[in-house]
């Protein structure tokens, strides 16, 4: 794994990946190189203008769907036109916004991160023939999932926290997802990945002072979208992966670097919340798995 870069992929004509949050940052960059790769890349996005451009550089290989995974009937018919993907790959995010509501009425980042990435796979995962890999963030070890009030209905909102909830919720869902695949003999995967510190427009829609902050930091800190794509990458592309594996860079404080197998905090690990979040998800979403 050292050093490995998205000049390594190996050929993917013939696959269709699905890429929720294609038209900008680490998501582009990952449809980049998908379809730079051979791969047929569905750009999922909630500005199919924004993504247009995106596709274009791709070619004829690349396909933009409108997807807005803050409205779960627009995740319903998203998912309704796909007949058939190899790997899904839930990288869109929003990061630290104000307080709001989805359509649904979840809390933004919970609902857009967690729950509408949770109702996809769950609709798509009959037309699903390999992995699915789940975008979280290093903020998961600043993040708790309070099962009671998931949606901030009764506690005070805290963007930080709030964030820290649906990137810890990312991965307990990717490795309970993992576990009902083994336990239903399932060839099936479910992989998460981190980009560390990398310089996108995620950091741009605080709406607050810290966009000029991060701003800065991205000028001085943070590494590009295309290096903070490579363990989605690796992730989604490497045939011998193990399920329920989490990639992040090798650098120090898993900031910048190539990817390897990283560790997550051990709120990630605890089996008796990942079953509550999963219960309470298909409650809040209607979306059964049937696994």
């Amino acid at each position: 794994m050292t050093a490995w870069t998205a000049e390594n992929i190996v050929d993917q004509t013939g696959r269709t990946f699905v890429v929720t949050g294609a038209n900008s940052g680490v998501g582009a960059a990952v449809a980049r190189a998908l379809g730079k790769a051979g791969a047929t890349v569905v750009l999922a996005c909630r500005d199919t203008t924004k993504a247009d451009p995106v596709a274009a550089e791709i070619g004829a290989n690349a396909h933009v769907r409108r997807l807005d995974l803050a409205d779960l009937a627009s995740v319903r018919a998203f998912a309704d036109g796909i007949d058939s993907v190899d790997v899904l790959v839930n990288n869109a995010g929003v990061m630290a916004v104000p307080f709001r509501r989805t359509v649904d009425g979840f809390e933004m980042q919970v609902g857009t991160n967690h729950l509408g990435h949770f109702a996809l796979t769950g609709l798509l995962l009959d037309r699903l023939t390999d992995r699915v890999v789940t975008m979280s963030s290093l903020a998961h070890q600043v993040g708790g999932v309070d099962l009671g009030d998931l949606n901030f209905e009764r506690r005070g909102y805290n963007r930080w926290l709030a964030y820290g909830q649906s990137k810890l919720a990312n991965l307990l869902f990717t490795y309970e997802l993992q576990r009902k695949f083994v336990v239903s003999g399932s060839p099936l995967r479910a992989l998460a990945s981190h980009p560390g510190y990398a310089a996108t427009n995620l950091q741009g829609h605080t709406e607050s002072v810290l966009d000029a902050v991060m701003s800065v930091g991205n000028r001085l800190l943070a590494q590009s979208a295309e290096a903070g794509a490579l363990p989605e990458l690796y992730a989604s592309t490497v045939s011998d992966v193990f399920g329920g594996s989490y990639f992040g860079p090798s650098g120090p404080f898993e900031i910048r670097g190539h990817p390897k197998v990283v560790g997550s905090h051990r709120k990630s690990h605890d089996p008796v919340v990942a079953d509550g979040l999963w219960t309470l998800s298909e409650k809040l979403t209607g979306v059964s798995f049937g696994i």
